[in-house]
């Protein structure tokens, strides 16, 4: 009997490799997904302006870092918890403000090279609620715990977002491989209605924007969680984000997804030697530990044999400690 409905994937026909460097932004599902690739030892930015829940922050956040335009201190503003942006995360904020400007002006250098260099950008919406400045009509990045009548609460529609990722597919983002994904986590507080209508309003821009454009590709995070997975255990304790297993789980079907049978099998290798980095011996004065570091050695000179651009050298002081 089947008791599942398996989400069928098709691949990416343009591989990534080790090589290409990555940059991930979006929710938090999407530093999920980038500190896998970092310990898979990807070359990975993630999330410089920090967590972006709705596509139009996202949009501005890489508009920002196309035109490397660095935050002013007029930009910022004071409240209870210290110096913030409207356009920045809160861990970017400061209780002195000029710490905050330059947290945030490093935030927006690392993000202009990162964009520059990345071969591939992953997107990951959140929400299309947002949350608009009455003041300004812009909409912010985070309300910073601000008084609500600050503020006018809307639902992006899904020509809005079309439209203004057409002009970044068209222009930042023209040479890159775009890889979009709609978070599984359930916004609550939205109400479960006003969440279900959100992810929808996403999913559908998402797939206009890969119908229009040839590097634009998804991968259904949400799917594998909602409709292959299917069920509470597979969430945390709040009901709310997925659980550790669905995130390992989540991981695997985008190993499949995004890379080749050669770059998997190098990520399981990594992975060895990541668990033998991890594991303390009770007595790592012996002979047989000093055979398995030894050992472990010769496994990461077979690993810079057979890749390029991957840095070993924690790993190998980590074991020649012991010799």
């Amino acid at each position: 009997m089947q008791f599942r409905t398996t989400v069928k994937i098709e691949g990416l026909k343009r591989k990534i490799g080790h090589s290409e460097p990555i940059l991930s932004l979006g929710s938090c599902f999407a530093d999920n997904i980038a500190s896998r690739l970092a310990a898979a030892k990807f070359q990975v930015t993630a999330s410089p302006s920090g967590v972006l829940f709705n596509p139009e922050s996202i949009a501005s956040a890489i508009e920002r870092y196309s035109k490397a335009i660095a935050p002013v201190a007029e930009e910022l503003h004071e409240g209870d918890e210290g110096w913030y942006s409207f356009d920045f995360h809160s861990s970017l904020s400061s209780s002195e403000r000029e710490v905050a400007l330059a947290q945030m002006r490093q935030a927006v250098e690392q993000g202009a090279e990162a964009l520059r260099k990345a071969k591939v950008v992953i997107i990951t919406f959140g929400t299309a609620w947002v949350y608009r400045l009455r003041e300004s009509g812009c909409v912010v990045a985070n309300c910073h715990k601000q008084h609500q009548s600050l503020f006018s609460r809307e639902m992006l529609s899904i020509e809005q977002i079309v439209e203004r990722y057409a002009e970044l597919m068209e222009g930042a983002l023209a040479d890159k491989e775009v890889i979009l994904t709609v978070s599984p986590v359930r916004h609550l507080s939205d109400g479960l209605e006003a969440n279900s209508l959100s992810k929808a309003i996403l999913r559908v821009a998402a797939d206009a924007l890969t119908k229009r454009y040839d590097n634009v590709h998804y991968f259904p995070s949400f799917e594998l969680l909602n409709d292959d997975l299917r069920d509470y255990r597979f969430y945390g304790d709040d009901m709310t984000h997925p659980s550790a297993v669905a995130v390992d789980y989540i991981w695997e079907r985008f190993e499949e997804y995004a890379f080749s049978a050669a770059t998997i099998d190098i990520i399981k290798r990594l992975r060895k030697i990541a668990d033998a980095v991890a594991h303390r011996p009770l007595n790592a004065d012996t002979t047989a530990h000093r055979n398995f570091c030894l050992k472990m050695i010769g496994e990461i000179a077979a690993m810079e044999c057979v890749t390029s651009g991957i840095d070993f050298s924690e790993e190998k002081r980590h074991f020649k400690q012991f010799l």
